[in-house]
Formats: structure tokens, C-alpha cells, sequence
């Protein structure tokens, strides 16, 4: 079997991340867990370069994303999905409308990760729309390119979610379940890289070479997150 078929074959590992450096002020509580350092942060990618199975993201469109990310990303060679939020396109702290532009013309994806950063259990037919559409909408003209992707927040979903995405037409939806998983997927299943992580820790997952969940266990995994 060729390089090209076993990597074909081999599950994909989805490492996400939610801010590089320091949080500022926390948005929501607990929000500091999931920044990463700089320094912890660029000695995963060193370790990412190194395995071709890894693909990366990030959530929240923190400015960190183009400040840092950006940057190391490119001094490796490596590519990644920017889940940014509308709603936050004009908040000092986030990607500006001109960072996603940034982003997407350095070969990055551009996904949504909604308007204002709230669960997409429950919705409304009304904050739905906003949610899933126009911040779809929204991100496109920033960006200049089309939004494929979507990423849940707060890693929160049901049944009425994943309808109302695929009604919407996204071509992925990106959980924060921790199971590797095809990228010829819908649902993707993602490892949130935190503070508490070491480098050990990332290792684990990332050298493991963790067997493909099965079509029975992710849906089993699915039905868990959403009762």
C-alpha cells in the first residue's frame, strides 16, 4: 500500500484552538482555560508539521488568531480553519473584517462559528437565521470567498441543530467531541487543545495513531451530547 492510500485510510486528528497568549478578560466563564501560550503553542505546530493525519482550527476569531497564529503557521508550512464570529467583527479584541480578508488570502479557511456566541440548542426560527445564515453571509463578504464550515459553539448541539445546518447547507460541522474521524465526514469531531495540556499530553494524541471511530460509535457519541 502506497504513503498516499494508508494516509487515506488513517483517521484524521482535528486539534482546535480558542486563543493564543493571555486572556485579556473572559467573555464567558472559564474562557481563560482555553488559551494556550505562545510558546506552548508553537511547539504543538513543530509536532504537527511532523504528522501529515493532523488538521488545525480555531475558534471565537480572537486577534490572536492573525496576530500569532498567522504567523507560525506560515513559518511551517501548515494551513487552518478560522471559525470566526460575526458579531465580534467590529470588538477590538477579535478578527477585524480585514483580518479575515488577511487570513483568507494567506490560503487559510474561513468557517463560522455563528453571530454572538451562544449555544445553537433552542433557537428560535428568528436567531436561527442570524445564527447560521447571516453570519454565514457576513463572513463570506469579509473574507471574499465562500463559508463552507461551521463550528459548534460552546460544543453544543441536538437534533434540531444538525437539521437546521444541514438545511442551511453547510458542507462540515465541526463538534468538540474527542474521537478522530474521516474528513469525508459531515460531523467532525475535534481535540480542544487548553491550558491544562502539555506537550505530553498533545503528544499522546497526536502520536497514539488512534484508531477511526466507527460510523456505530460516532453516532453513539452524537446521541450522548445530545440528551
Amino acid at each position: 500500500m502506497s504513503a498516499a492510500q494508508q494516509h487515506a485510510r488513517r483517521a484524521t486528528v482535528h486539534l482546535c484552538f480558542h486563543g493564543i497568549g493571555t486572556c485579556v478578560a473572559e467573555r464567558e466563564p472559564g474562557e481563560a482555560r482555553y488559551w494556550v501560550s505562545a510558546d506552548a503553542f508553537r511547539r504543538v505546530l513543530d509536532e504537527v508539521a511532523e504528522r501529515p493525519w493532523v488538521a488545525l482550527s480555531f475558534d471565537d476569531g480572537n486577534r490572536s488568531d492573525v496576530e500569532v497564529a498567522l504567523p507560525a503557521l506560515r513559518e511551517r508550512g501548515l494551513t487552518a480553519t478560522f471559525f470566526a464570529l460575526a458579531g465580534r467583527l467590529e470588538d477590538a479584541r477579535s478578527l477585524s473584517r480585514g483580518d479575515v480578508r488577511a487570513l483568507a488570502d494567506a490560503g487559510m479557511a474561513i468557517g463560522s462559528h455563528g453571530w454572538d456566541h451562544v449555544s445553537w440548542r433552542s433557537l428560535t426560527d428568528a436567531d436561527a437565521r442570524r445564527e447560521l445564515v447571516d453570519a454565514r453571509s457576513a463572513l463570506s463578504e469579509a473574507a471574499g470567498a465562500s463559508v463552507a464550515a461551521a463550528a459548534l459553539p460552546l460544543g453544543r448541539y441536538g437534533r434540531d441543530t444538525l437539521r437546521r445546518l444541514r438545511e442551511a447547507s453547510y458542507a462540515a460541522v465541526y463538534s468538540s467531541d474527542r474521537f478522530p474521524v474521516r474528513d469525508s465526514a459531515w460531523l467532525r469531531a475535534r481535540y480542544s487543545v487548553t491550558a491544562d495540556d502539555t506537550l505530553e499530553s498533545v503528544r499522546r494524541i497526536l502520536a497514539g495513531r488512534p484508531r477511526l471511530v466507527t460510523a456505530r460509535n460516532a453516532l453513539a457519541s452524537a446521541v450522548k451530547r445530545m440528551r
